[in-house]
């Protein structure tokens, strides 16, 4: 088999330095055959320099992945540096016999401490009063009624799927004094559940009485608005959503009502269904709602992580053995 791995992204200061990281992992794991091509040129001119690869590690969208794949008869994998994998047809390339593997995780902590401190800032307002100081207007900048000022003690946090993000939201909020519920349609053993202290609990229930719904999910055909009018309808008057995931899990124009109506408290978000965010998008500007730049994996451990996992995976590939995280085709 052979030993050839593709980074494909465009030729960046950032590509660079993902390369020269890359290469060193590659070269402490042995037998990998490390290569740097250029998506900016034609696809004639990318299919021949990707000849003979096993493995393919694309570095942001490249919108003719299935396309490239089918004139590379020797790839094996495409590997992905980030945990989301919704932009890849995933179903065509297992017709053509290749998996699509996420980063294993890489990003996990990074994104579960975000979401907590999207619970905080919404509970808090700290986007509010960090604004305030920096106007002018010290804390009379910051408004509202005592009770819409929170601690997180007490509160029963709902996580929408256990998987190595919203496992990781449970341990840590297990120190916050929080009741921990969760919500999945993947069946995890009895140690995996107990080591994150969470009850499971259905979908509905969870909405109905949960202070907190944090959102750690795919998105698929499934998960796309899973949360729309119904669910916001179930939600406590008094509950705050989070989304770290991916913006079209949630029904935008339907939280924006939802919000408007007092259905539900607010909002904290790394992630909207267009980004960049659109200037007329209300959601910015909505009281009670924090909105970040979909950067809840920017730490430079992630970065780290994801050099480390692909690698490492990429080298089971060359190795002839399975690999890992494979994502299913749906």
């Amino acid at each position: 088999m052979s030993n050839i791995v593709v980074i494909l992204g465009l030729d960046s200061v950032s590509a660079q330095l993902r390369m020269k990281e890359s290469l060193e992992v590659a070269e402490a794991i042995g037998g990998i055959d490390l290569r740097f091509v250029d998506n900016g040129q034609t696809l004639d001119e990318i299919s021949e320099q990707c000849q003979g690869a096993v493995v393919i590690l694309p570095q942001g969208r490249y919108e003719h992945l299935t396309e490239l794949a089918g004139k590379v008869s020797t790839l094996k994998l495409v590997q992905t540096s980030s945990a989301g994998t919704d932009w890849i047809d995933k179903a065509g390339l297992a017709e053509l016999g290749i998996d699509v593997a996420n980063n294993g995780g890489a990003n996990a902590v990074a994104v579960a401490e975000h979401a907590i401190g999207l619970m905080f800032a919404v509970y808090r307002k700290l986007d509010v009063q960090i604004d305030s100081v920096k106007e002018g207007t010290w804390m009379k900048g910051v408004e509202g009624e005592r009770s819409e000022f929170h601690t997180l003690v007490g509160k029963r946090v709902g996580i929408v799927g256990l998987g190595r993000i919203g496992s990781r939201v449970a341990k840590r909020l297990a120190g916050w004094e929080c009741e921990i519920v969760f919500s999945d349609v993947i069946d995890h053993d009895d140690d995996y559940v107990a080591a994150t202290g969470a009850k499971r609990i259905e979908l509905d229930e969870l909405l109905e009485t949960c202070d907190i719904i944090t959102l750690h999910v795919p998105l698929d055909r499934a998960t796309r608005h899973m949360i729309s009018d119904r669910e916001l309808g179930l939600m406590k008057s008094t509950a705050i959503l989070i989304n770290s995931c991916r913006g079209p899990v949630v029904d935008e124009n339907a939280l924006i009502r939802g919000l408007e109506a007092r259905e539900i408290f607010g909002a904290g978000l790394d992630v909207t269904e267009i980004e960049p965010i659109e200037d007329d998008n209300p959601l910015p500007n909505m009281p009670n709602v924090v909105v970040t730049p979909h950067l809840a994996t920017r730490a430079i451990e992630s970065e780290v992580n994801a050099v480390h996992y692909t690698m490492e995976n990429a080298g089971r590939v060359v190795r002839g053995e399975a690999p890992e995280w494979v994502v299913p085709a749906v």
